[in-house]
Order: structure tokens, then sequence, then C-alpha cells
């Protein structure tokens, strides 16, 4: 087995401390994730405490494809962890990835960061207007969007799931998850609003985002809310076709 690596130089453990988590992550380790895709756990070494995010072996063509003409999945969420800090966008911190292969093929791989303590993520505020503070994380999470977008940051999984949000008084910070899948480069009006997309399937949410965006982004108003609601509906439309097609097929998730 072939391995390759990188280990940020802020990292609190050593290439030792790596290779005996993945020697030792099936019997150790609390799992936090596990949904039969990725499997995420969290171990305590040195009196920190690593979140190791463990990337399921891919299928016949993604080995060939990872192994010869893209990063990985591992590699991409190390680089763009490392790239949103330097923009000055939250996410957990990112000590290293390692990947094995074969000679011919990928195999397996790994993300180290920081395991992050936080009080919510913006799946608690979907379908309830009387979370604590609601309207409020609401604007600062759109205040927050917006400067991701000023800095040329598309998040293509910018989901209720992979922001999390950690409370600080009145102020909230916000750090994003899961990360393989982003781009970098300027964006214009509609790639702004379809990346609201995957948020939310509620109007009145919608309307409350495009608000505070339409004041940061001086676009009026009803344009900025119709484009949102617009990529809103296309999205449900689509994810809900998908769904019922997976059920008529008997597919599980």
């Amino acid at each position: 087995m072939l391995l390759s690596k990188q280990i940020n130089q802020n990292s609190p453990l050593n290439n030792d401390d790596f290779i005996d988590i993945i020697e030792n992550f099936e019997p150790k380790g609390e799992v936090i994730d596990d949904r039969g895709r990725n499997k995420i756990k969290i171990f305590k070494v040195k009196e920190h405490i690593i979140n190791v995010k463990s990337f399921k072996v891919p299928n016949l063509i993604n080995k060939v494809v990872y192994k010869y003409f893209r990063e990985s999945k591992a590699e991409r969420s190390f680089k763009h962890a490392n790239i949103l800090l330097d923009k000055g966008i939250g996410t957990p911190k990112p000590f290293a990835y390692y990947e094995f292969t074969t000679a011919l093929y990928f195999k397996k791989s790994y993300f180290f960061s920081e395991h992050l303590n936080y009080d919510l993520t913006f799946r608690e505020l979907t379908g309830n207007i009387k979370y604590p503070d609601y309207e409020n994380i609401l604007r600062q999470f759109t205040r927050f969007t917006f400067q991701m977008h000023e800095l040329g940051i598309y998040f293509k999984d910018h989901s209720p799931g992979n922001t999390l949000i950690v409370k600080q008084g009145k102020n909230y910070e916000f750090y994003l998850i899961d990360l393989n899948r982003m781009v970098f480069h300027e964006l214009d009006f509609n790639a702004r609003m379809k990346n609201f997309s995957r948020l939310t399937s509620e109007k009145e949410m919608v309307k409350m985002m495009s608000k505070t965006y339409a004041k940061l982004s001086g676009v009026d108003f009803e344009k900025n809310f119709d484009k949102m609601w617009f990529y809103t509906k296309q999205f449900q439309e689509k994810f809900h076709k998908k769904k019922r097609l997976k059920q008529m097929l008997f597919i599980k998730k």
C-alpha cells in the first residue's frame, strides 16, 4: 500500500499520532456520524480532541479517477479549509490528510481537523421560528454567506447541516464543514442566489434572507427574492422527484 499525506505546521499531532489513529480507527474513537457513506469519529490525543473523517472506498471508476486525474475528497477538504482560513472564513482547523493507494488504484483517505463544540446548525432554525434569537441568527447567517460570496467562495454543499454555529453573546460565529465540493471564482447574481437553494423550503425564511442580502448587495429586494425563491423551488422539485424515483425503485438512502 502506498501512502501520500500532508500535515499542517500548526498540527498538535505528528505522523505517528495520525498513523496510530488510522490503524485503530474501527475499534477506537467515538462515532459522531455514520450514515453508510463516510464515517466521522473523534479521538482524544495529547489532550486534543481530533475530528477524523474516513471517506468510503470509492467505486471502480473513481478508484482510477482519484489515483490519476483528480484530487481525493480528503485532499480537497484539507486544501479548501486552508483557503477558507486564509480568507477569514470560519472552518474547523485542518490538521492533515492521508491517502492510501495501490500501484493501480486509489483506496482510502482520511481528513483530520479540530473538533469544534457548537451550539446549533442552520437545521435547528428550519421550521422553528420560536428558536431563541431566530431572526438575529438568520440575518447574521445571511451576512456570513454574503461575505463568502464577496470573497469568491461558492460552497456547493451550502445545506442546513454544513454550517456549525457558535453563540458569542448576541453575535454568532459560523464554521463551514464538509468542504470537498467548493469552487473559488467571482460570483454573478444568479450564482449567489442559487447558493441559497439547498437551505430551506420555507418561503418566509427565504424572504428574511433575501431582505438582508438585498440590503448588503444593493439589489432590489423583489428581484433578489424572486430569484432566490426560483432556485429554491427548482431544487426542491428535483429533490422530491429523485426521492420518489428511489421509492419506486425500492432504493434505500
